[in-house]
């Protein structure tokens, strides 16, 4: 998940510094964690050094009523100076403002508040307002700034938004949002079938890292039931999602999600045309030695087709001695010596003496 986990922080912090998000790819080679921190400041840095003049202005707004406050901030302020003044404001008196502005110009200025005051002013705004002001987001296509709001949203408001945004919006804001914490409990409000909209919806808008993503961060049995959604979808979709992991290297968050299937599910996995390619099947080997995700990816290997075993097998062979002794420790680690032999039998006879010599193989064997 770090790869997807990055690239969303990344564009978070594109959109704070109003930066181009390819300016700031290198931050997607780094820590997940430490980009997020990076994040924090970032808002820290932006939203605690603000000029001397918000607060003036916010001091002004009450001495005013609501009403007059909101129609300063539309005609004088405009959108991203009037979100600076809400920071600065109390929860209670940036609601009472709020209520009084059009949604079309909230929805432009949540873009520009201060995160942190996020959770604050949405528990004192009436709920239609919220969900007025979430479905204007959406129409808007303002996916970052749902995934800053939709965390601290209720089940009640929640389930009054998600007819009214489409399956597309869904997975953008779900790959985007700042409480991931809240993605189970937003699945069971869907309910069964708007989640198998949802994901079907995946091949078709070109959003499979989305759902990859949102699998990611959702409980183990959510995302089981993410992993069947996704392999019942017919062959050719099934088969852009592995052409697109493999393009993007996105194995690590594509095989814990497939090892959750069932064998049958598997097998409908393992026929895809995208997993007879040399490319893909190498591309797929090395990133396993990189990530260790060796459990993850020997039930799959044990239903591939004859010819793409022997690719694998070929591949593994030929990695270097250390990468393999790796193998055979986890092998060893976890007792999977069971689904690895068939591979190694695939070995031309170099490479199987190879396995044979390594210091874990020979620990097995004695």
């Amino acid at each position: 998940m770090d790869k997807l986990r990055s690239r969303a922080e990344t564009l978070k912090i594109a959109r704070l510094l109003d930066a181009d998000p390819d300016g700031l790819a290198f931050l997607r080679a780094l820590p997940v964690e430490d980009v997020r921190r990076f994040r924090e400041q970032c808002v820290a840095a932006l939203f605690d050094r603000t000029p001397e003049m918000l607060d003036r202005i916010a001091s002004a707004t009450k001495l005013v009523p609501a009403g007059v406050a909101a129609a300063i901030s539309q005609k004088a302020l405009g959108p991203r100076l009037a979100a600076g003044v809400a920071g600065r404001l109390e929860p209670t008196r940036a609601a009472d403002i709020i209520e009084k502005l059009p949604v079309p110009f909230t929805a432009e200025s949540c873009g520009h508040l201060d995160p942190r005051r996020i959770k604050g002013i949405v528990d004192r705004l009436d709920e239609g307002l919220v969900v007025r002001i979430a479905v204007a987001l959406a129409e808007r296509g303002d996916y970052l700034t749902m995934g800053r709001f939709v965390g601290y949203l209720h089940d009640s408001s929640l389930r009054r938004i998600l007819p009214q945004v489409d399956d597309a919006a869904v997975l953008r804001t779900g790959f985007l949002i700042d409480v991931p914490e809240r993605l189970g409990q937003i699945i069971e409000l869907m309910g069964a079938e708007r989640l198998a909209s949802v994901i079907a919806s995946a091949s078709g808008a070109g959003l499979w890292p989305e759902a990859l993503a949102v699998a990611g961060m959702v409980p183990g049995e959510q995302r089981a039931r993410i992993a069947s959604l996704a392999a019942a979808r017919p062959a050719q979709e099934l088969d852009s999602l592995v052409v697109t992991v493999s393009e993007q290297d996105l194995w690590e968050s594509l095989l814990p999600v497939v090892a959750l299937l069932g064998e049958e599910e598997r097998r409908a996995v393992a026929v895809l045309p995208s997993l007879r390619d040399a490319g893909v099947l190498g591309g797929m080997v090395r990133a396993v030695v990189g990530t260790g995700l060796w459990a993850e990816f020997l039930p799959l290997v044990g239903v591939l087709p004859g010819e793409s075993r022997k690719v694998v097998a070929d591949a593994a062979g030929a990695l270097p001695s250390a990468d393999l002794d790796a193998l055979a420790l986890e092998v060893g680690k976890r007792d999977l010596w069971e689904l690895v032999m068939p591979l190694v039998e695939l070995m031309d006879d170099a490479a199987k003496e190879r396995i044979f010599e390594l210091p874990a193989f020979q620990e097995q064997a004695g």
